[in-house]
């Protein structure tokens, strides 16, 4: 571990890093691909709405040019140092539609021989019952089936490359209501946007278990879990009409900023002390806010039979297999 307080400070050099983030150009995805890239790495801003991304692109170019960040990367450069280009990218990804999923991952596979972080950070939360462009209930085939399908099509750009890392943001809501409902996934009988936001959640712990299981006799790359605690991000638009108002008046007084609850992704993606299958979060009571410790998760998400059933029931729905057994 890197002390209790653990900071973007303790982040280390990432020159020679390649990075995706998943949602990157607002909120918890914005600051993790923005302190990633202050540090030196070369971040892709994997998003829906390109414009956005773009506008995300050039506000952490222009910070990092102010800090001096693009000079060092000059100045090794000239030294001879290798993999020191660094430079903020943005991929079109709109994880509600597999064909989108499999564009993306095409293109990044063409554009980087080599990833050392798959950052499966974007999502939706209490959306009100839509499906994907592929029929899977929002929350559902978005937070969790649109990540599974792009980390394996990525995955063997990850696996060659020792200390890479596959880290999938998850959520307290993993708690609240949540189980794997495989007699109705996709919410076609009833709907509850809180259970199903805390089925995609608990299916995102699930799959970060099952993939380091997998991952593990290879040796070079592990799957880590982490989760913001309640942070001030645009995540929260659609929440039920019942909660609104405790939530409009609570989150001022208690939420933290974006910039501190991107902290444990951070932390899972570049402290050196991360080990496969940990899961990140604020270390204050409650894990509502505070800097980033290894936490726990509920006893539903270790529950291994549950974990192999869907697994294999994503590759079943999304059609991608991963290059491990």
């Amino acid at each position: 571990m890197s002390g209790d307080n653990w900071t973007e400070q303790h982040i280390p050099d990432q020159r020679g890093r390649v990075a995706i983030v998943t949602g990157a150009n607002t909120g918890l995805g914005f600051q993790t691909a923005r302190m990633l890239a202050l540090h030196g790495a070369t971040v892709v801003l994997a998003v829906r709405d390109v414009e956005k991304g773009e506008r995300a692109a050039t506000r952490i170019t222009e910070e990092a040019a102010a800090r001096g960040v693009a000079a060092r990367h000059r100045a090794a450069a000239v030294r001879g140092e290798a993999g020191v280009a660094g430079g903020v990218t943005v991929q079109a990804l709109d994880l509600a539609c597999l064909d989108s999923v499999r564009s993306a991952a095409a293109d990044l596979r063409a554009a980087h021989p080599r990833i050392d972080l798959l950052i499966n950070n974007a999502g939706v939360m209490y959306t009100p019952r839509r499906t994907t462009a592929d029929g899977f209930e929002l929350q559902f085939g978005t937070n969790h089936l649109g990540h599974f399908a792009l980390t394996g099509l990525l995955l063997d750009r990850l696996l060659p490359v020792p200390g890479s890392r596959v880290v999938t943001v998850s959520s307290t809501g993993h708690r609240i209501r949540a189980a794997i409902h495989f007699d109705d996934l996709q919410w076609e009988r009833s709907y509850s946007r809180v259970g199903a936001y805390g089925q995609a959640k608990l299916a995102n712990l699930m799959f970060t278990y099952e993939l380091q299981r997998r991952l593990a006799p290879h040796g070079t790359t592990i799957a880590v879990a982490a989760h913001p605690g309640l942070s001030d991000t645009e995540l929260a638009r659609n929440t039920p009409a019942a909660l609104r108002l405790p939530v409009t008046w609570l989150a001022p007084l208690i939420a933290q900023k974006a910039e501190m609850g991107a902290l444990p992704t951070l932390r899972a993606a570049t402290d050196p002390a991360v080990t496969g299958g940990q899961y990140y979060g604020p270390g204050n009571r409650g894990e509502v806010r505070g800097y980033p410790k290894v936490v726990a998760s509920s006893p539903a998400s270790h529950d291994r039979a549950v974990q192999q059933r869907l697994w294999t029931v994503s590759e079943e729905l999304t059609g991608v297999t991963f290059a491990v057994a």
